[in-house]
C-alpha cells in the first residue's frame, strides 16, 4: 500500500517549483555565451516580419531556457537555433565570425548599437520585459569591464568561436570518412540526445545568482516530479560541489544535495548536508530577513524536525525520537502550531512502530483543520484510513473518509494528494479482493491531468502513487494470465523508475513475484527457489512465505512447516493478517499432503474467522474453497457442494485466472463424488456437467500455463470418458495426458490429496 507520509518533509526550497536563493553573492557578468545570445536577439529584431509566426513562436518558446541557463557551446547552440529557424542561425553565425575575426573595436560597437533597442517611440524591447531585463544587465556588467576585462571578453570570444570551427572541421573530414550507414546511425543518436535537454548540460565555471537559481529551481522540480529527467546523482552531486566551491554558504546547494542523497540512500552524505543547510541559513540571516526575529529559532526547530524524518525513513527511531523531542520543545517554547503538527505526525509514525494507537493521528487530523493546514489534514485521514483497512473496517465507511478528504484536496487543489487518495483506494479494493474496482481506480489515476503547472518536458506522474498503481495493474494483468502486458507494464515502470530512483523497489519485488508464480505454474521449482533470495531482499516477510511454497511444492513438509509456523507467529506478532491467512491455508494444505484432514480442519477454520473479521472477502471465499475441498476428502461432497455455490461467485467475479480454475476443478471433483449414489440417467447428467466445468477449469489452466494442473484434468477427463463409454475422447485425454506427464516430474502425490 501507498507510504502516505513521503510528503511530511519540510521542503523550504519548493514553493511552487522556485528556489528562494537570495543568499548567492555572484553578480551576472559577460560571457562568449551570452554575447551569442545578445546577437540572437540583435537578429530577431533585425529579421521583424521576415519571420514566420510559427518560427517566431519557436524562438520565444527557447529564449526562456537559453537566457535562465547556464552557458553552453556554441555547435549546440546553434543547433538548436537551427530546429527553430536555420536562416536566422546562419545569420547569427556570420556575424558571430565577423566579431571574433574582426577587431575589438567591432565589439564595442556592437554593446553601443544594442542600447538602440529601447529608443523611439515604439521599441523594439520594452525595458522591463525579459529579454530587456537580460539586455540591459549585459548592457551594465559591459560598461562595468575595465580595458583588460574588456580584451578577456573579445580573447575568450574568439577561443569560443574558434572551438566551434574546430569541431565542425573535425565532423566534416570524420563525414567523409565514414559510411552513410554509420553516419545516419550517428545522426539519429544525436537527435536523440536533443540540444534542449538542460539536465545534460554541465555548469562547467561559476554561475551567476539567476543561473544557480535557475539551476537549482529546475532540478529540485524535476527531483520532485519526474525524476528519470533529471541528472544522475553523481553527476548532479558534481555540479552541487562546483556551486559550493565558488559559494561555499549556498543554503539550497545544500538542501539539494541532501535530497540528491536521499536519492542513493546514502545516510551519512544526506545528514552532512541537512546540517550544512540549516546552518547556512542561520549563518547568513536568510531566515531573520524573512521571518524577523523568529527566524533564528525557526531553523532550529525545523532542522531538528527534518532530521527526525531523516532518521525515520532510514530505520533509526531512537535517534529520529530524541530530535523530535528536540523539535517539539524548541517548537513549544516558540508557540509555533503549525510546527507542532508537523512533529504530531511524525510522532505518531514513530508511536506506530511500537504500538497501533489512532488517538494521536485523530488529535493530528482535528488540529490541523482549525489551524488551517489542508495538506496534513489529509495526510492523517488517510493514515486513518489506511491503519483502519489492516484493522478490517467495512469499505463503504473508508470509502466515504477518503470522499471526505478528497473534498480537501479538491478544494485546496493538491494534485499530489488526489493521486495519493486514489492509490491508496486502489490498495484497499486489492486488499479486500476486488480486483475490479481496483482496476477502476488504477485507470482512473492513470487517465488524470495533473493540476499542477510544471516545465515543457517534465511529467508530473514519475511519484510514488503512479509506480503503487501501475505495479497493481501489473500484478492484475499477470493474475488474469495477460504475461505480454503485464511485462510491457513493467518495461513502462523501469523506464519511468530506474533501478537507482527511490521508488524502483516497488516494481522490483512485483517483477519477482510475477516470474516467481509464473515458475510455479510451470513446474520450474528451480528457478522459483533462486528468485527467493531477490523477493526476500526486497521484502523479508514475502520471501519466507514463498520459500515455503517451493518447499512444499518439492515435497519437503517438513521443512516447509517450520517456516510456515515461524512466519506465522512473526506475522501475529506485527499483526499482519492477510499474510497470517495465507500462512494457515498453506499450513492446511501440508496437513492434507500429509493425510492428516481433520487437523487442517480447525486451521481452516481459524484462517476464515480472520478474513471474516477483517472483512478480507477473497480470502475468506478462498478459505471456504479449502474447507469444500476438506468436505470432499471426508466423504461429505453433497455438504461440499452447498457450501462451493456460496463461494465460487466471489472467485468467478474477482479471483486470479488460477484460482478460478482450481474453483471449476474444485466443483467438478465433488459433482463426480457426489454421482455415486445417483440413478444411472442423473448420474450421466453429472458425469457431463463435471466435464463441461472440466474444460472451463482447463482454458483457466492453459491461460496461466499451469502444466500440472492441466495434467490432472486431462487425467480426470479421461477417467470420466471411460466411464461414460466415449473412446474417442479417452484416448484424446489420454495422449495429452502423457505428453505432459513425460515433460513434469512425479511427486507420488495423490490427485485427490491436491486442490491447487
Amino acid at each position: 500500500m501507498a507510504s502516505v507520509h513521503e510528503s511530511l518533509y519540510f521542503n523550504p526550497m519548493l514553493t511552487n517549483g522556485v528556489v528562494h536563493a537570495n543568499v548567492f553573492g555572484v553578480r551576472d557578468w559577460v560571457t562568449p555565451h551570452k554575447m551569442a545570445l545578445l546577437v540572437l536577439l540583435s537578429e530577431l529584431g533585425r529579421a521583424g516580419a521576415q519571420l514566420g509566426l510559427l518560427e517566431r513562436r519557436r524562438l520565444n518558446r527557447l529564449l526562456l531556457p537559453l537566457l535562465q541557463g547556464p552557458d553552453m557551446a556554441l555547435s549546440r547552440l546553434r543547433k538548436a537555433i537551427e530546429e527553430c529557424c536555420p536562416h536566422l542561425a546562419g545569420s547569427v553565425h556570420i556575424r558571430l565570425k565577423l566579431m571574433a575575426e574582426g577587431e575589438l573595436k567591432d565589439m564595442e560597437q556592437f554593446f553601443d548599437d544594442l542600447s538602440d533597442s529601447f529608443s523611439g517611440t515604439e521599441p523594439e524591447v520594452h525595458k522591463t520585459s525579459v529579454v530587456g531585463l537580460f539586455l540591459r544587465h549585459m548592457i551594465l556588467a559591459y560598461n562595468k569591464l575595465s580595458f583588460s576585462q574588456v580584451y578577456k571578453l573579445y580573447t575568450a570570444l574568439q577561443q569560443y568561436f574558434q572551438k566551434d570551427e574546430k569541431k565542425d572541421g573535425a565532423d566534416e573530414n570524420e563525414m567523409e570518412l565514414t559510411n552513410p550507414e554509420e553516419l545516419d546511425g550517428r545522426m539519429e543518436k544525436e537527435e536523440l540526445d536533443g540540444p534542449l535537454r538542460e539536465e545534460e548540460i554541465a555548469c562547467s565555471g561559476p554561475l551567476s545568482q539567476k543561473q544557480a537559481e535557475y539551476f537549482l529551481s529546475q532540478q529540485a522540480s524535476l527531483l520532485k516530479n519526474d525524476e528519470t529527467k533529471a541528472l544522475a546523482p553523481a553527476s548532479l552531486q558534481k555540479e552541487l560541489n562546483n556551486l559550493l566551491k565558488f559559494n561555499p554558504d549556498f543554503a539550497e546547494a545544500h538542501y539539494l544535495s541532501y535530497l540528491n542523497s536521499l536519492r542513493v540512500q546514502d545516510v551519512f552524505s544526506s545528514t552532512h548536508s541537512l546540517l550544512h543547510y540549516f546552518d547556512r541559513l542561520i549563518l547568513t540571516g536568510a531566515e531573520s530577513k524573512s521571518n524577523g526575529d523568529e527566524g533564528y529559532g525557526r531553523s532550529l526547530r525545523y532542522a531538528a524536525l527534518n532530521l527526525a524524518a531523516l532518521h525515520c525513513r532510514f530505520g533509526h527511531y531512537q535517534q529520529a525520537e530524541l530530535a523530535l523531542q528536540e523539535a517539539i520543545r524548541i517548537a513549544q517554547e516558540s508557540n509555533d502550531h503549525v510546527c507542532l503538527q508537523h512533529c504530531l505526525s511524525w510522532l505518531y509514525i514513530l508511536e506506530q512502530k511500537i504500538f497501533d494507537s489512532c488517538v494521536l493521528l485523530e488529535h493530528s487530523v482535528n488540529k490541523s483543520l482549525h489551524f488551517g493546514l489542508p495538506y496534513l489534514a489529509s495526510l492523517g485521514i488517510q493514515s486513518l484510513v489506511q491503519q483502519r483497512a489492516f484493522a478490517g473496517k467495512a469499505a463503504n465507511k473508508l470509502m466515504d473518509a477518503l470522499k471526505d478528504s478528497d473534498l480537501l484536496h479538491w478544494k485546496h487543489s493538491l494534485s499530489e494528494l488526489i493521486d495519493i487518495s486514489i492509490a491508496q483506494k486502489t490498495a484497499i479494493w486489492r486488499l479486500y479482493g476486488r480486483s475490479t474496482m481496483a482496476l477502476q481506480q488504477a485507470q482512473t489515476l492513470l487517465s488524470m491531468n495533473s493540476l499542477e503547472a510544471v516545465n515543457v518536458g517534465v511529467q508530473q506522474n514519475n511519484t510514488e502513487s503512479f509506480a503503487v498503481v501501475l505495479c497493481h495493474l501489473a500484478e492484475l494483468h499477470a493474475e488474469q494470465g495477460y504475461f505480454a502486458a503485464a511485462s510491457e507494464i513493467l518495461k513502462h515502470l523501469k523506464e519511468r523508475f530506474p533501478p537507482n530512483s527511490q521508488h524502483a523497489q516497488l516494481w522490483m519485488l512485483f517483477d519477482q513475484k510475477i516470474q516467481f508464480e509464473r515458475a510455479m505454474n510451470d513446474g520450474r521449482y528451480h528457478v522459483a527457489d533462486s528468485l527467493v533470495a531477490g523477493i526476500t531482499a526486497l521484502n523479508s516477510i514475502e520471501g519466507v512465505y514463498r520459500k515455503a511454497i517451493v518447499l512444499k511444492a518439492q515435497n519437503q513438509m517438513s521443512e516447509a512447516h517450520k517456516l510456515l509456523q515461524k512466519l506465522l507467529i512473526h506475522c501475529q506478532k506485527i499483526k499482519n493478517t492477510e499474510m497470517v491467512i495465507r500462512v494457515l491455508l498453506s499450513t492446511a494444505e501440508l496437513y492434507w499432503r500429509s493425510s492428516c484432514h481433520t487437523i487442517a480442519l480447525p486451521v481452516l477454520l481459524q484462517a476464515l474467522a480472520l478474513a471474516r473479521e477483517y472483512s478480507l472477502q477473497y480470502l475468506a471465499s478462498e478459505t471456504v474453497l479449502n474447507l469444500a475441498f476438506s468436505q470432499l476428502i471426508l466423504g461429505i461432497p453433497e455438504q461440499a457442494l452447498n457450501i462451493l455455490h456460496m463461494a465460487i461467485e466471489p472467485v468467478l467475479a474477482h479471483g486470479a485466472v488460477l484460482d478460478k480454475g482450481c474453483a471449476m476443478f474444485l466443483v467438478a471433483k465433488c459433482q463426480v463424488a457426489s454421482a455415486a449414489s445417483y440413478t444411472p440417467q442423473k448420474k450421466t447428467e453429472a458425469l457431463e456437467s463435471a466435464i463441461l466445468n472440466l474444460n472451463e477449469a482447463k482454458t483457466y489452466f492453459a491461460k496461466v500455463d499451469c502444466k500440472e494442473q492441466l495434467r490432472d484434468v486431462l487425467y480426470f477427463q479421461a477417467r470420466l470418458f471411460h466411464t461414460l463409454g466415449k473412446p474417442q475422447e479417452r484416448n484424446k485425454c489420454a495422449m495429452l495426458f502423457r505428453q505432459l506427464h513425460q515433460e513434469l516430474p512425479a511427486h507420488g502425490v495423490p490427485l485427490i490429496n491436491a486442490f491447487k
